[in-house]
C-alpha cells in the first residue's frame, strides 16, 4: 500500500477538503453560539430591568395618589398568587405531574417565618415611598446585603473573614456619605426602608435555607411563590388594620366611591403593580436558571445605578457629590462581595449549570436533590444579589 506521506505532498493537498473545513465550520459554530448566548442573556438582563425598575417607579408613582401602600401590597400579593395558581395548574395540565403541596406541619413550621419575613419586607419598603425618594430608597435598600452578611454569619452559612469586614465597612460607610446632608432626607421613611432592609436579610437568608432544603420540593420558583403568598398576606393584614382599615374604610376611592370610572382606574393601576412583581420574580429565577447568579449580582449593580440616574432626570432627585461618591462606595463594596463569591465559586470548581426553561415543560429553574451539595454557592450569591433587589 502506498503511504500517503512518500511523496511529501503537503498536507492540505492529501487531506479532502471537506476535513479541512471542518476547524473553520468549528469556530463559525463557536461564534454563532456565543453571539445567541450573548443575545439570550441581553435579553433576561433587560426584561428583569423593565419589571424591576418599572415596580420601583410604579410604587412611587401610585403612592403619590393612593396612600395606602399596605394595602397595595397586599392586593399585589393576591394576584401573583393568582398566577402562581394559573402557571401551576397550566404546567400540571401539559407535563401531567403532579404539583408539589406541602402539608400543614411542613407550612407552618418552615415556610410561615420566611413568608413573614418577605411580607414585612415588602410592605415596609412600599410604605416607605410615601416619604422619601427613590434615589434615597434605591441606595437604602442596596444595604440589604450588609445585614444579609450579618445574618449569613449569624446562621454560620458564611466564614468570618477580613474581606467580609472590608465588605461590610464600605457598603456602611457608603450609606452614611449618601445621607449625610442631604436635602430630601426623612427620617420615617428612611427608617422604613432600612428596618425593611434589616428585615430582608433575615428573610433571604430564610429563603436560602428554604430552598436548600431539597425534601420540601420548592425548588421551582412558581411553586414557592404559590406557598408563600397566602401566609404574606395573612401576616401583613394586622399591620394594614391597625394603620389603614379604617381610612381606606371611609375612603371614596375604595368602598365609599361615588364614581365608578375612578374606582375601575384605581383596581386597574393595582392589579397592573400585581403583574408588574409577578413578572420581576419570575424574571429573576429566569435570569439565573439561564445564565448564572454572578450575572444576576453584576446586572443588580448596574440596574442601581440606572434607578438612579432615572430618578434624578425624570423625578427632580437631588443627588449631591458626596451622595454620588457614597453610593459608588457602597456599590463597591457589593461589587467586592460579588467577585469574592465568583473566586470562591471557581475555587471549588464553578458551580454546575443550571437546567434552563427550554429543555423542561416543567419550569424546574433551580436545584436538583443530586446537584446539592454542587450548587449551595449558585444559591448563596444568588440571595446575595437578590438583597440588591
Amino acid at each position: 500500500m502506498e503511504r500517503v506521506s512518500s511523496g511529501h505532498q503537503p498536507l492540505r493537498e492529501v487531506l479532502p477538503a471537506r476535513v479541512l473545513q471542518l476547524p473553520r465550520m468549528g469556530r463559525w459554530a463557536l461564534d454563532v453560539a456565543f453571539v445567541w448566548k450573548a443575545v439570550l442573556t441581553l435579553g433576561l438582563v433587560l426584561l428583569y430591568y423593565c419589571f424591576s425598575i418599572g415596580i420601583t417607579f410604579y410604587n412611587k408613582w401610585l403612592t403619590k395618589s393612593f396612600h395606602f401602600p399596605l394595602f397595595m401590597t397586599m392586593l399585589h400579593l393576591a394576584v401573583i398568587f393568582l398566577f402562581s395558581a394559573l402557571s401551576r395548574a397550566l404546567v400540571q395540565c401539559s407535563s401531567h405531574r403532579a404539583r408539589v403541596v406541602l402539608s400543614w406541619t411542613d407550612y407552618l413550621r418552615r415556610v410561615a417565618p420566611t413568608a413573614l419575613a418577605t411580607a414585612l419586607d415588602v410592605g415596609l419598603s412600599n410604605w416607605s415611598f410615601l416619604y422619601i425618594t427613590v434615589s434615597l430608597y434605591t441606595m437604602t435598600k442596596s444595604s440589604a446585603v450588609l445585614f444579609i452578611l450579618i445574618f449569613s454569619l449569624i446562621f454560620k452559612l458564611e466564614e468570618l473573614r477580613a474581606a467580609l469586614v472590608l465588605v461590610v465597612l464600605l457598603i456602611a460607610g457608603g450609606l452614611f456619605m449618601f445621607t449625610y446632608k442631604s436635602t430630601q432626607f426623612n427620617m420615617e421613611g428612611f427608617a422604613l426602608v432600612l428596618g425593611a432592609s434589616f428585615i430582608g436579610g433575615i428573610r433571604w437568608t430564610l429563603t436560602q435555607m428554604l430552598l436548600q432544603k431539597a425534601e420540601l420540593g420548592l425548588q421551582n420558583p412558581i411553586d414557592t411563590m404559590f406557598h408563600l403568598q397566602p401566609l404574606m398576606f395573612l401576616g401583613l393584614f394586622p399591620l394594614f388594620a391597625v394603620f389603614e382599615g379604617l381610612h381606606l374604610s371611609t375612603s371614596e376611592k375604595i368602598f365609599r366611591f361615588q364614581d365608578t370610572g375612578l374606582l375601575l382606574r384605581v383596581l386597574g393601576s393595582l392589579f397592573l403593580g400585581g403583574i408588574l412583581a409577578f413578572g420581576l420574580g419570575f424574571s429573576e429565577f429566569l435570569l439565573v436558571s439561564r445564565t448564572s447568579s454572578l450575572t444576576l449580582s453584576i446586572a443588580g449593580i448596574f440596574k442601581e445605578v440606572c434607578t438612579l440616574l432615572l430618578a434624578a432626570h425624570l423625578l427632580g432627585d437631588q443627588i449631591s457629590l458626596l451622595n454620588w461618591l457614597g453610593f459608588a462606595l457602597c456599590l463597591s463594596g457589593i461589587s467586592l462581595h460579588v467577585a469574592l463569591k465568583a473566586l470562591h465559586s471557581r475555587g471549588d470548581g464553578g458551580p454546575k449549570p443550571l437546567k434552563g426553561l427550554g429543555s423542561s415543560p416543567d419550569l424546574e429553574l433551580l436545584l436538583r436533590s443530586s446537584q446539592q451539595e454542587e450548587d449551595d454557592n449558585e444559591e448563596e450569591e444568588y440571595f446575595v444579589a437578590q438583597g440588591q433587589l
